[in-house]
């Protein structure tokens, strides 16, 4: 016979739970044309060559994402990338965020941005490697500050928690 894991409702619905609260404020806040993927807004092509951690662990492998996002014209984004976390494994991170161009009027091409969502990834020996992880889901967030090069090309740097640090180029399809 074969005997399946004994899983308690609170870790089933945790994962749900997390996307359904990450999700419900800003879609709830400006659900019109958020996911217009045809109208107003363009597409974001990201990619991430090199991590860098704060401390070090012999177990780190090397880090690099590939990821699109949908921006609208008013600096809500949403999206999705793929990636191989700090441990080899590949993982995932689908997110809601929020992009903010000219904090200073002298530097223009200055920008922040943050998003929220779910990571799927960190399993196994590294299911403690994230906090809240529930069978290899787990909150997130990203806070990053960025250059725009030219009206599609910036590069920005993503602040992983207490973790390091994730240099991130990208191409905006207008």
């Amino acid at each position: 016979m074969i005997r399946l894991p004994k899983i308690s409702a609170l870790k089933l619905l945790t994962p749900l739970i997390i996307a359904a609260s990450t999700l419900a404020l800003p879609l709830s806040a400006r659900a019109e044309g958020m996911f217009d993927l045809a109208g107003p807004g363009h597409w974001r092509l990201a990619v991430s060559p090199y991590s860098l951690h704060f401390t070090y662990n012999e177990k780190h492998r090397y880090v690099w994402a590939i990821g699109m996002e949908r921006q609208a014209d008013d600096g809500w984004l949403w999206g999705g990338s793929y990636f191989s976390n700090s441990f080899g494994q590949p993982s995932g991170y689908v997110y809601i965020g929020k992009r903010y161009t000219d904090l200073f009027t002298s530097q223009p091409q200055l920008f922040a941005q943050w998003s929220a969502g779910v990571l799927y990834g960190y399993k196994g020996e590294f299911q403690h490697k994230v906090p809240f992880n529930h069978g290899g889901f787990s909150p997130g967030a990203l806070f990053s500050l960025g250059w725009a090069f030219n009206k599609e090309t910036a590069a920005q740097v993503n602040l992983l928690g207490n973790s390091g640090l994730m240099l991130q180029f990208s191409y905006d399809f207008h």
